[in-house]
């Protein structure tokens, strides 16, 4: 015999949708558990960190990485190629003033950011380049002359 606990809607009967709701309810609760002991869950609650979008792109010569930074610049950022990863990180301070007769508004925007991105093989980790404009990171990671792409001719047997 199985202990159940009880719960007033489910009193009376089980229908065929009762087995499923339990099993949505318990996953809800597995999931809200794990978020809570994942660091990055807890910075964005705290509002003490934010993790900026990157993109990563594959082209035939080349790696290229973009990261949206608003409001920040170049001596706000460090980027670093090491062991096969990208590792950028940063931190922003902002702060917004806004004064009319009705209202005062006043906003601070702080917290730093860390991203590491693996990178593939046969990359030339010596000839990074990294340009920033306009609140966007663009770092171009060039393919060494053995890892650029072949192509290879299929004949007919």
């Amino acid at each position: 015999m199985a202990l159940e606990l009880w719960r007033p809607r489910r009193a009376l009967a089980r229908g065929p949708w009762e087995d499923l709701e339990r099993m949505e309810e318990e996953m809800e609760d597995m999931v809200r558990t794990f978020s809570r002991h994942v660091p990055w869950s807890r910075l964005r609650e705290r509002g003490n960190g934010w993790l900026p979008a990157v993109d990563m792109m594959e082209r035939k010569d080349e790696i290229v990485v973009r990261a949206d930074l608003p409001g920040l610049q170049e001596k706000d950022i460090e980027v670093s190629v090491q062991d096969g990863m990208l590792t950028l990180r940063g931190e922003r301070k902002e702060e917004r003033e806004e004064k009319d007769e009705d209202y005062y508004c006043c906003e601070r925007v702080a917290g730093k950011f860390f991203r590491t991105l693996a990178l593939p093989a046969g990359v030339d980790a010596e000839h990074v380049k990294a340009t920033f404009k306009n609140g966007v990171l663009e770092v171009h990671i060039p393919r060494t002359k053995e890892a650029k792409a072949k192509r290879i001719e299929i004949k007919a047997a």
